[in-house]
């Protein structure tokens, strides 16, 4: 089947004098999740993860990833003829000198100009004019073979209250033109979901696990568009963009709106990285375009007083579910089956039945023994493994409350394990502990603090080939930028990021042995200020996810007096804040799972 699919596309590229052709993972708008319509990646090689780029030529198929999906990009490529490029590992060309290479004298590279962003077309423009190379972005070739393709999915828009915002679309708005004005800028093009329903207080279901609407917005100094479907408008939702001097535009109009618009942009700010190949050739023209990041990405990374107030409440009831799934999990082993899938559905009872839960904030990955080292493994019914007493099960896990977003990580010890998976598990534990107690100075980045939670895994010569940690949104994508833990830098992932107090972070160190065992301890932080004298202003962390950490995967010889007392802290601080919400038998479990060691 993908061979067929992949054959097609050649035939398409030849009629049209094509020599790559490249599919990335992305929609209009550079999400990182996507609907169904926009799957192309995964239709035409059958790889699932939610990042990679296939680079398909005459002859060859190529596919880049990162390093959280090696294993699994490998399994689900065998027999399709595409080949895996392992991205950032030695002797790995980077995707535009692969494209290059491997695109002729005079040849030709095409692309949905509507599914890469400016920033990666602009670099192939570069990059490839040595050789004579044309560009064609015009045609989605993949729409062309994809048989009975999903739609676009639209579902209602709804307003997201203040009580829970903390500030409202005007209040956003006017920090915003405030932010353009520093830039010189008069009109700003955003195309980012999350960053649009960020701003105008509004969400949907547009794109699984991730409540946001398919838009795009142009800010204007003293008035703005949207453009979405307007037929999923809920009343209310119009009525608070209508109030704040929002126009309400068909999101088929966009491109339209922008080409005859521009003339009247004179200073136009746009994020290079955050809009497609599209906008930007539009926009190039007869405008003077500002480049800069888009400005409500750090201004949403920084929650507001309410923000917090809600989501440490929305990780205490998410806290008292996955605790009460332990105890299940840990209860019911060996007395009754149990598989990858069947706990899935558990959590997810669990979840549904808190007050204000509202959707997963990602597929959960419940992954036992050796199929925990794929980093975002998925149960199927053909992979579904039934749990013994004995070894490891990882749970990677998160709900969408109107509170907030959570995302928590457990690996929990079913049963004798090994030596080396004991020191494994202690040593996460132990490098998740260290970058918790982080104290620090203001003016820190993810690339100066990551190594606290790296260096006792590399240790042991090890590394989990991935970040340590990423942002959260508020009720948005559980992946937000720009405060990251990681421990090297590369264009756009966001290492550089200053930390600021109110910025939320997981803090999810792991270690993954293929055909062996997968270890990760994830817990989202807050960054709070500690101590200011006027002069110097030091900075630290905060727990906000509350769930005991398996005791039984702990060894104390390979723990410092230290790491033992912030563990011991940290417990007696799950007991605290979620024994409330447990009856008598839970209490008495969770006390024995929070004993100080």
């Amino acid at each position: 089947m993908i061979k067929n699919r992949i054959d097609r596309l050649r035939s398409l590229m030849a009629e049209r004098n094509i020599d790559t052709y490249i599919i990335p993972t992305a929609d209009f708008h550079e999400s990182e999740y996507v609907c169904a319509y926009f799957q192309a990646r995964k239709y035409m090689c059958g790889f699932t993860g939610s990042a990679g780029v296939l680079v398909i030529t005459r002859t060859e198929g190529c596919l880049f990833t990162d390093g959280r999906y090696f294993i699994q990009a490998e399994r689900q490529l065998q027999d399709t003829s595409v080949d895996l490029y392992r991205s950032g590992e030695k002797g790995v060309p980077s995707l535009v000198n692969l494209v290059v290479d491997k695109t002729p004298e005079n040849g030709c590279v095409a692309f949905d100009g509507r599914v890469i962003n400016a920033k990666l077309g602009q670099e192939i423009e570069e990059k490839t004019a040595h050789k004579s190379i044309r560009i064609r972005f015009e045609e989605d070739l993949i729409d062309l073979i994809w048989e009975k393709r999903p739609p676009i999915h639209f579902s209602p828009i709804w307003h997201l209250e203040e009580k829970y915002t903390g500030k409202s679309v005007e209040e956003k708005l006017k920090e915003l033109r405030s932010k353009m004005q520093e830039h010189g800028a008069d009109v700003h093009v955003l195309t980012s979901l999350n960053d649009i329903a960020w701003l105008y207080n509004m969400r949907a279901d547009d794109v699984p696990n991730n409540p946001v609407a398919m838009a795009y917005t142009v800010v204007y100094a003293d008035k703005a568009a949207v453009f979405l479907h307007s037929g999923s408008l809920e009343k209310e939702m119009e009525q608070v963009l209508a109030e704040a001097g929002v126009a309400i535009f068909e999101y088929e109009d966009f491109y339209t709106y922008i080409s005859e618009h521009r003339s009247e942009f004179e200073k136009v700010l746009i994020d290079p990285g955050n809009i497609n190949y599209v906008t930007w050739k539009i926009l190039e023209t007869d405008t003077e375009p500002v480049l800069h990041s888009n400005p409500t990405i750090h201004m949403k990374s920084i929650k507001n007083q309410t923000e917090i107030k809600n989501i440490t409440a929305a990780h205490i009831k998410d806290g008292a579910a996955v605790t009460k799934f332990m105890y299940w999990l840990k209860s019911n082993i060996g007395r009754m089956k149990i598989t990858e899938m069947s706990a899935t559905e558990e959590l997810l009872r669990l979840r549904s039945g808190v007050e204000g839960f509202i959707d997963l904030s990602f597929d959960t990955i419940a992954a036992y023994k050796d199929h925990a080292p794929m980093m975002h493994y998925s149960a199927t019914p053909e992979t579904d493994a039934e749990l013994m007493e004995e070894e490891m099960f990882l749970v990677d896990s998160g709900g969408h409350y109107y509170e907030g977003t959570t995302d928590i990580t457990r690996t929990f010890v079913l049963g004798d394990i090994t030596e080396e998976m004991k020191l494994h598990y202690t040593t996460v534990v132990k490098s998740m502990l260290r970058l918790s107690k982080a104290t620090f100075l203001y003016g820190c980045t993810g690339l100066t603090l990551d190594v606290l939670a790296r260096e006792p895994v590399w240790n042991l010569y090890l590394d989990y080939k991935c970040g340590t940690g990423h942002g959260v949104g508020y009720l948005l994508s559980v992946h937000e930028g720009p405060n990251q833990f990681r421990w090297k830098s590369a264009a756009g992932n966001g290492a550089g990021c200053v930390f600021e107090p109110g910025m939320i972070t997981t803090n999810e160190p792991g270690i993954y042995i293929e055909g062996s065992h997968g270890i990760r301890i994830e817990n989202e932080i807050l960054c709070i200020e500690k101590f200011d004298d006027g002069q110097d202003k030091y900075l630290g962390f905060t727990p906000l996810t509350f769930v005991p950490i398996d005791l039984d995967g702990v060894d104390v010889r390979y723990l410092d007096v230290s790491d033992i007392a912030a563990l011991n802290e940290y417990h007696k601080a799950v007991y605290e804040t979620i024994s409330p919400y447990l009856n008598a038998e839970e209490k008495k479990w969770l006390a024995y799972y929070t004993r100080p060691l």
